[in-house]
């Protein structure tokens, strides 16, 4: 029976995985996810089952809805910014769900989430969608419509080839590491925002640093603190759908950067420090 349930599973994992990561900005919980939607397909009648796929998208939303009530009560006793877990891929997915885009989920209701997601990213039709959160297909679109009001202004608004954004990316770090504050300032847009997660477990900032000024004086001071101990990038890539690096910082610790660029000008830089969050990118070397 765990065969047969595996072989009609394993080739779903991966876009389930994806819907539960989106959902719940975690790739431990969103791995917790499937393997209890696995659980519960070995357990289900399959021959009764038309549509695996459909059956198990409606199983994993409705876990990670109840998931999202005990994560949002978490993350209001989170210390300092809350980013999701980074997930570092060769190549951006075509979903277009950046970063920012999953923080601007964030303050959308759990159904409000699950409607424009498996809508507006996954492509499924409002019948389905309306079966899965339990409200009529009408319901379902009016949620899909408001979350889509509310994200309109995190979604990507240039296309950026990943060989340009991948090149400032090592612009960024070569002029933040040696301490070229003439570079680094002609990379950084004037409205330019920092935000780190270290969750309460390392050094980080407490809350966001906006504007090109404070962001100058920040990595003005860093500088002189990477001159005594220069970071050691590990991998370049897309992280969370923005180009980026994961490095090794003095002491050993491992961190991720993104960076949100829009008309070849840094928006946004996101960074990792939350040894908790980055426990899957350990075997890094």
């Amino acid at each position: 029976m765990t065969d047969d349930a595996a072989a009609s599973f394993d080739p779903l994992r991966p876009r389930l995985t994806r819907i539960a990561y989106r959902m719940l900005g975690s790739v431990a919980d969103a791995e917790d996810v499937v393997q209890d939607a696995f659980l519960r397909w070995m357990g289900a009648d399959r021959k009764a089952i038309r549509e695996p796929e459909a059956f198990l998208r409606r199983v994993v939303t409705r876990l990670c809805l109840d998931q999202l009530k005990s994560a949002r009560a978490r993350r209001e006793t989170y210390v300092g910014p809350w980013l999701p877990e980074p997930v570092v891929e060769e190549e951006a997915e075509a979903d277009d769900v950046t970063l920012p885009l999953m923080l601007a989920l964030e303050r959308l209701s759990p159904l409000e989430r699950a409607a424009f997601l498996l809508h507006d990213v996954f492509g499924l039709p409002f019948d389905e969608i309306a079966e899965t959160i339990g409200r009529d297909a009408a319901a379902a679109r009016q949620l899909a419509s408001r979350a889509r009001t509310h994200v309109r202004a995190a979604r990507p608004r240039f296309d950026l080839p990943k060989e340009k954004g991948l090149e400032i990316a090592a612009a960024f770090f070569h002029a933040s590491r040696s301490g070229d504050m003439t570079s680094l300032r002609g990379l950084l847009a004037d409205d330019v925002s920092v935000y780190s997660d270290g969750g309460g477990k390392v050094h980080a900032g407490l809350r966001p640093i906006l504007g090109i000024e404070d962001v100058m004086k920040l990595h003005g001071s860093l500088a002189r603190f990477f001159a005594k101990e220069m970071s050691r990038v590990e991998r370049w890539g897309m992280i969370n759908g923005l180009p980026g690096f994961v490095t090794r910082e003095p002491g050993g610790l491992l961190q991720t950067t993104a960076l949100a660029i829009e008309d070849g000008k840094i928006i946004g830089i996101y960074i990792m420090r939350n040894p908790d969050k980055l426990r899957h990118l350990g075997a890094v070397h």
